[in-house]
């Protein structure tokens, strides 16, 4: 199963991908470059799952305590991931959650999808 994870900076993206990695799982993070193209996911082998994370700008700026960040770039980031966020399979706000508990909503959601296509 190939799984693309987008969704804006501080969202947890990378730290989710190194851990679906580390289970076995075929991950990608879409960077913010291919991210204003709507077939983004296309760019990575057509995956099969897409998985959007989503924060809000204060706690990005928690997570990266240099950040510039506005809440007009945030805005802007949002609205060119809207094509994303409207096709995506999982849809996952991670404010409250730790890294651990995140992979594991996402390992438990990718695993009744593959519960469900056996059938």
């Amino acid at each position: 199963m190939r799984i693309a994870v987008v969704g804006p900076c501080g969202s947890g993206k990378t730290t989710l991908v190194a851990g679906l990695l580390a289970l076995g799982y075929e991950a990608r993070e879409c960077v913010q470059e291919h991210s204003y193209v709507p077939t983004m996911w296309q760019r990575i082998s057509r995956p099969d799952v897409l998985i959007y994370l989503d924060v809000p700008l204060a706690v990005i700026r928690q997570r990266k305590p240099r950040s510039d960040w506005t809440q007009a770039i945030l805005d802007e980031q949002h609205r060119r991931l809207a094509h994303a966020r409207a096709g995506c399979h999982l849809y996952l706000r991670t404010e409250d959650l730790t890294p651990q508990e995140v992979l594991q909503r996402v390992v438990d959601f990718l695993r009744q999808l593959e519960v469900r296509d056996r059938f």
